[in-house]
């Protein structure tokens, strides 16, 4: 960590740290609180809180001294270390202050565009089935120590200061494994330095994040870190489809061993996953491995969840996993929250709600669904605000194309408008070919259009947010469940 020099002398006595935290909310006596420089809000403004609340040492950032040197002039017995990025900082202190808790672990870490969090949950079955205590990090829940929680914090990938956290809890819980969800945002912004897995999956790329990330060539770069991070010492082990483009860019990214999957007949794999029948359920299927073949039933629809099985067997094979323990765990598959999830409130029509929240992910859900629907297929969907404008794009087509009616609604403005959002979206629904719809900004409004539309034989489907506990806006977060908002309307109508 490269520091830079103070105006202000260090406190003359050693310095307690109880925690390491990023979150001025989160400061207590003897916190250690690390500024970041956020792209809405600067961790350096809350400096003064932090003081003020208890804490024992700040980590500030050397070209922000108008921010940090009036707070250490205020508090002389007050730390405070400048460096030149402390996102850096960030991740290699609180590993430090966790005792480095990843190297007490078998990491395995899924990346990709679409499917990273499906893939991690069957990941983490079928460790679970085999004897492995293992733990779970993605973008809808934790769980360690065999015990779950929602993920809170608004981020597939978590800030460093709570992944070290989470894996130390881990470890003092008993836990082996740990299965982690890793976004390009999470590797791009040093939130996963350090800890360097086992395994590292590759889920494919779509175009999205462009307003992050610039270009697709930065955006695969990111996503190259992780499989740049793999464990050399014990020859950490890269999964990809063998159908996958970037299957050679994937490979020639570390010096391990590189396990190939598919979910394609006709494609030659270590471990492949091959289906009998598909319908609007799930699948059969039959997972082919080095060690012999099993069938099984995968509870999840759609061919690309048959894609999303094969890497999770692929991972499992690679951490000396077979077949049976596979079967096994697709026959006790805990439901995925908000992935093709069901929505039962006494309904005479079907409602289900998914996360898709991209074009290509959309356009993947409505074509599962859509041959397994008599009547007519009604979407509610919104696209999240301060993402990638070219997903209003795709995602209006996807909805123009494959649905039969179309409520267009919001899904985590922030600090976008939300009826001019909702009007765009609309502008490039009718570009796309588009007729039938409605606009409701309100989601709540929009969901509740789409049950009042629907008859028997009909599917609605909610698409977006899935089992995400809350809705961004502008000036603030609330509590926001597309599953229990969908049966209090139904509900509500069937009441009435």
């Amino acid at each position: 960590m490269s520091e830079a020099a103070l105006d202000v002398d260090p406190p003359p006595n050693d310095i307690t740290v109880a925690d390491v935290t990023q979150d001025s909310r989160q400061v207590k006596t003897d916190s250690l609180f690390v500024a970041i420089p956020g792209f809405s809000v600067d961790g350096h403004q809350f400096l003064d809180a932090a003081a003020a609340q208890g804490a024992s040492a700040l980590i500030v950032q050397a070209d922000h001294r108008d921010l940090w040197r009036p707070v250490a002039a205020a508090y002389p017995d007050l730390a405070v270390v400048a460096v030149d990025d402390t996102r850096s900082a960030l991740a290699r202190i609180a590993a430090a202050f966790h005792d480095f808790p990843a190297d007490h672990l078998t990491i395995v870490g899924v990346t990709g565009t679409d499917g990273k969090s499906t893939t991690t949950y069957l990941t983490h079955a079928m460790l679970a089935a085999a004897g492995h205590r293992s733990g779970l990090l993605n973008g809808v829940e934790f769980q360690i120590g065999g015990e779950w929680r929602r993920n809170e914090t608004g981020e597939t990938t978590p800030e460093a200061d709570v992944i070290q956290a989470s894996l130390a809890a881990m470890v003092a819980a008993g836990d082996t494994h740990a299965v982690l969800e890793v976004s390009s945002h999470g590797l791009e912004l040093n939130r996963v330095d350090g800890i360097n897995p086992r395994v590292a999956v590759f889920t494919g790329l779509a175009d999205d994040h462009l307003d992050f990330h610039g270009t697709r060539e930065r955006y695969l770069a990111a996503k190259l870190k992780l499989f740049q991070s793999l464990d050399a010492q014990a020859r950490g082990t890269a999964v990809v489809r063998a159908e996958d483009d970037l299957r050679d860019t994937i490979s020639a990214a570390h010096q391990g061993v590189t396990t190939i999957v598919t979910a394609r007949p006709g494609e030659i794999a270590d471990v492949s996953v091959l289906a009998s029948s598909l319908d609007a359920r799930g699948s059969e299927v039959r997972i082919v491995t080095p060690a012999g073949a099993l069938g099984a039933r995968l509870p999840m629809p759609g061919s690309y969840n048959l894609g999303n099985l094969a890497l999770a067997a692929g991972t499992a094979w690679s951490l000396g996993v077979g077949p049976v323990a596979m079967q096994a765990a697709l026959s006790d598959l805990r439901p995925v929250p908000g992935r093709m999830e069901p929505i039962e409130a006494g309904q005479p029509f079907t409602v289900i709600v998914d996360a898709a929240a991209t074009g290509p992910a959309l356009g993947l859900a409505l074509e599962t669904l859509k041959p397994h629907v008599l009547g007519r297929l009604i979407l509610v969907f919104g696209v999240a605000g301060e993402r990638d404008p070219l997903r209003k794009v795709s995602m209006a087509d996807a909805a123009a194309r494959l649905a039969d009616h179309t409520v267009i609604t919001n899904e985590n403005p922030r600090s976008e408008d939300p009826a001019e959002m909702v009007e765009e979206i609309a502008l490039h629904f009718l570009a796309s070919g588009g007729e039938s719809f409605d606009q409701r900004p309100d989601r709540r409004d929009a969901i509740e259009r789409a049950v009042a539309l629907a008859q028997p034989d009909d599917l609605v489907l909610i698409a977006g947010k899935g089992a995400e506990p809350t809705m961004i806006t502008a000036d603030r977060i609330t509590p926001w469940d597309d599953r229990e908002v969908a049966r209090e309307v139904i509900r509500s109508r069937l009441s009435r």
